[in-house]
């Protein structure tokens, strides 16, 4: 298959990529911009694309006339996303519709990566049936870029996931690769520890990713890891497996730091699913740690 990835600049991309030239497929690369991933392929090529560029678009589909896409690129900080709306709505709502036209025009499969934070984060363990009701503006570009994958005449799949995790390509640090680097240099970090999560090992998401396209499952997927934590919890696991001073790790909450978008307390998703229909299996967090700092 013939499979063109947006957003691959992002901490996803170099996952995204490996799996898919792992699998034999072709992979057509595109950001913004020059190109941060590092891969001398006969099955890869990068090209700079500007997903809210129509013509752009149009003329890079046409170009190399895909089989399937990944919709990855996104403003996905939602602190951004809340001080920049109109910003957000171009580049999650008004992006992924130009995006879903070009693919109209060629018949291309399409696959768009979404988040938990579509939900309240009231209950937590939601399946893919819940009702969405995000609680900051990030959330609710998602939701409604959702709404519109979900009118794709062609093939079409809708990708939860939570919280990602894992080795840090293109120098995009993440929870744990920021835990390990406070902490080494002897600084405290305050990590919140009323928020629920089931974090999620990026090489899982992306062997899901595959599996999705390959078996040309359509609808909704919820990918995320097994283990049920809070930010807290994957912290100081961290300073253990690593033996760093997890005193260094400071507990906070919601109450005790003021953010510009407000987080939805208890998410995690409901990967049943996802285990039947794609065999999906994740790792569990502990050899997901041992995996992305070891």
């Amino acid at each position: 298959m013939k499979i063109l990835i947006t957003g691959v600049n992002g901490f996803l991309g170099n996952y995204f990529i490996e799996q898919l030239l792992k699998s034999d497929h072709k992979v057509i690369a595109t950001n913004r911009g020059q190109s941060k991933v590092d891969f001398s392929h006969e099955n890869f090529i990068y090209e700079e694309m500007d997903f809210t560029d129509v013509a752009l678009v149009n003329a890079i589909l046409q170009k190399h006339q895909p089989s399937h896409i990944i919709h990855s690129g996104a403003m996905s900080k939602p602190d951004d996303c809340e001080k920049n709306k109109p910003l957000a709505d171009k580049i999650n709502i008004d992006g992924t519709a130009i995006m879903l036209q070009a693919a109209k025009a060629i018949g291309a499969g399409f696959l768009f990566m979404s988040t938990d934070f579509i939900f309240d984060g009231a209950t937590g363990m939601y399946t893919e049936t819940a009702v969405a009701n995000p609680v900051n503006y990030y959330g609710e570009t998602k939701v409604k870029a959702e709404g519109l994958v979900t009118q794709y005449e062609h093939n079409w799949s809708i990708v939860r996931t939570v919280l990602v995790y894992g080795k840090p390509y293109n120098k995009r640090n993440n929870i744990l690769t920021i835990v390990r680097e406070k902490l080494e240099n002897g600084e405290s970090y305050d990590v919140f520890n009323d928020q629920v999560r089931t974090p999620t090992y990026a090489e899982d998401l992306a062997k899901a990713i595959v599996a999705i396209i390959e078996k040309r499952a359509t609808g909704i997927y919820n990918i995320c890891g097994r283990d049920v934590l809070t930010p807290y919890d994957m912290a100081v696991a961290t300073a253990t497996y690593l033996q760093l001073d997890a005193s260094l790790i400071k507990k906070i909450t919601a109450k005790d730091f003021v953010q510009h978008a407000k987080r939805p307390p208890i998410t995690g998703l409901d990967i049943s699913k996802a285990k039947k229909d794609l065999g999906y299996e994740p790792i569990s967090f502990k050899e997901g740690l041992k995996r992305t700092l070891g």
